[in-house]
């Protein structure tokens, strides 16, 4: 694998976890993190997809393998759930500190 595949797959990687915080709604985090996060993603949406034989959908091919986009994105969406869930912050949580 090239320079260039692997920026251009750590950048699909940044959009599926950004995808994928904004549609759990967990709080912004830095552009590291989005990578991170669609790496975990694809590996928990591939996985859950081979349990359940489900096939892929969109896969972008880098360097002669495929990166699931449409699984990234589920998976790093409940990954990111998991996170807020545990962490206490996402949508709907009060902001404001208690007295």
């Amino acid at each position: 694998m090239s320079i260039l595949e692997l920026l251009v797959l750590l950048v699909i990687s940044g959009i599926c976890g950004s995808i994928a915080q904004s549609l759990v709604g967990a709080t912004r985090s830095g552009c590291l993190a989005s990578i991170a996060l669609g790496f975990i993603g694809a590996l928990i949406g591939m996985w859950i997809a081979r349990e359940l034989e489900l096939p892929e959908f969109l896969p972008i091919t880098i360097g002669g393998k495929a990166f699931p986009v449409i699984w990234s994105i589920v998976g790093a969406s409940l990954f990111a759930a998991v996170l807020a869930f545990l962490s206490g912050t996402g949508r709907g949580k009060d902001k404001t500190p208690r007295r």
